[in-house]
């Protein structure tokens, strides 16, 4: 009863508030930053020029180009290449206008900071979380407008010009969408840069990686559209499908690793950035020795293999369980794939009585010179694929080692089916994949469980550590198990692969 009354006469005591309402009191905060920035935006003659440029005239320039090439192929009798290029020239029509709008999002923090009007802002009693979401929302907005204006003015030149242009609906769909998603990739990036520098002049040079990676994929984009075999599809195209889930996936892991690691009293500190390299690798070498979450160096050799190696492996059980679970999904769908007629290649696979020629030339292959050979090459090319998604991963919050791995684990789920449909000993697949496979699978699982975990950690730093702190300690995990566990691991798996696999499948073919 005394907490009721206490209650009662305590206006300061608000009851407890459902997770829905605490986001619309979230959003309805950080919309008053958004609605004061939008203003200011467009009161501003040098933001709002370009913008109405980009929205008006650059759909002009771009259907003229369309008109002139489609004219040019014709007369060649290649129509359907001009066709498709008009949706490349529709996605870049809306792309151009969020490239010159970023300076908008990059000067959202800094900028404010060196025109000396933060300060008042970061001292509203609004969160860091109202502060963040507010601004980026803000940053997004007049990118978007000019980009849909753009695509906008574009589809309408073309339905009423010579080219009377009639694409698929949920092609325009998809086209709008991944304009939508790559806006939201540059913005939420490039307010992750603005909150993080110290200049406008460094934020503007950083954003060179927003840029250019995403330049990197709207070539890919092009390449989809002008080959795709369901380009034609009224359901779209499924591989620009991929792309848009994947990107929004990015949108709020950006999001997230923004709002986690801003914060205004840092902000407002920051004067310069220091890169105080010797003190960065000596922290990298102490976590390479450390046995514990301290800090403590291994003493010997054989103390680091005995404590610091199984200690960095226990930091790996969720990654690497999710790393298993995407190459089981790999493996089942490389299988089912092969199960599909029209894909099939076991029914123009030999005999299973015609094997002899198979172990005559695996007698060749046992000499010593050629083992060698084939040890190094298989040894270089796992590390070399190995390694091409540790350092993605790390700029792809961990996404590309969950991408380039599982390959492997598809194409094998295919040749497994094949094996057994054409008729095969399952004693083929055991003694060709598994032999090896013993030391080889679990290594490639340890080495995407370390690349998903090494850019991961930036999306969600443990307590009470900075970014930077957590990736380098992170940092220092990766590089321990890569020199203790993955290259010798590979060395093994390659010798294994080169010497005792050819033997065992002999083996196996001479008894068939």
């Amino acid at each position: 009863m005394a907490t009721t009354v206490n209650e009662t006469f305590d206006h300061s005591y608000e009851p407890p508030r459902s997770r829905w309402t605490e986001f619309r009191y979230t959003l309805s905060n950080a919309l008053i930053i958004t609605r004061r920035e939008v203003r200011d935006s467009f009161r501003d003659w040098r933001i709002l020029g370009p913008i109405i440029i980009l929205t008006f005239m650059f759909p002009f320039l771009a259907q003229w180009v369309a008109a002139r090439f489609s004219g040019f192929l014709s007369n060649y009798g290649a129509e359907l290449i001009g066709e498709r290029t008009i949706p490349f020239l529709l996605m870049i029509v809306g792309f151009f206008p969020i490239s010159i709008s970023l300076v908008i999002a990059l000067e959202t923090f800094v900028g404010e900071k060196e025109r000396r009007s933060l300060e008042p802002l970061l001292s509203t009693p609004l969160t860091n979380t109202e502060l963040y979401v507010g601004k980026t929302l803000a940053a997004m907005i007049p990118p978007l407008v000019s980009s849909y204006g753009g695509m906008f003015v574009y589809l309408a030149t073309l339905l009423f010009s010579d080219l009377a242009w009639r694409p698929q609906p949920m092609l325009i769909i998809q086209i709008i969408l991944l304009t939508t998603v790559q806006a939201l990739v540059m913005v939420t990036g490039a307010v992750v840069v603005s909150s993080q520098t110290t200049s406008t002049r460094a934020a503007n040079l950083l954003a060179s990686f927003i840029i250019i990676p995403m330049t990197l994929i709207i070539n890919g984009e092009s390449i989809i559209m002008f080959l795709a075999p369901d380009a034609e599809s009224p359901r779209g195209i499924a591989a620009l499908w991929a792309i848009i889930a994947g990107m929004l996936v990015v949108v709020i892991l950006l999001l997230r690793v923004g709002n986690s690691i801003f914060n205004r009293e840092e902000l407002l500190g920051r004067t310069i950035d220091k890169l105080a390299l010797r003190g960065i690798l000596a922290k990298i070498g102490l976590y390479m020795r450390a046995v514990d979450d301290k800090g403590t160096p291994a003493r010997n050799l054989l103390d680091w293999y005995r404590r610091a190696i199984p200690f960095s492996l226990k930091r790996l059980k969720v990654p690497a369980l999710i790393s298993l679970g995407v190459f089981l999904t790999a493996f089942i769908a490389g299988a089912v794939v092969g199960l599909i007629p029209r894909w099939q290649i076991a029914p123009y696979l030999p005999a299973q009585e015609e094997f002899s020629t198979a172990a005559g030339f695996l007698n060749t292959f046992l000499s010593t010179s050629t083992q060698g050979q084939a040890m190094m090459f298989i040894f270089s090319q796992n590390a070399r694929v190995l390694l091409a998604a540790l350092i993605l991963a790390t700029f792809t919050f961990g996404v590309a080692a969950l991408v380039l791995t599982p390959l492997t684990f598809a194409i094998l789920g295919y040749i497994s089916s094949q094996v057994l449909i054409a008729g095969y000993s399952p004693m083929l697949i055991i003694g060709a994949i598994l032999t090896h496979g013993i030391v080889e699978i679990p290594i490639i699982i340890i080495a995407t469980a370390i690349a998903l975990r090494l850019g991961a950690v930036i999306t969600k730093p443990p307590q009470g550590d900075t970014v930077g702190h957590a990736w380098i300690v992170t940092l220092g995990d990766t590089l321990k198990l890569v020199l203790g566990v993955i290259i010798p691991g590979l060395l093994i798996a390659a010798f294994l692969e080169s010497v005792v696999t050819p033997r065992v499948v002999l083996m196996i073919l001479r008894g068939l």
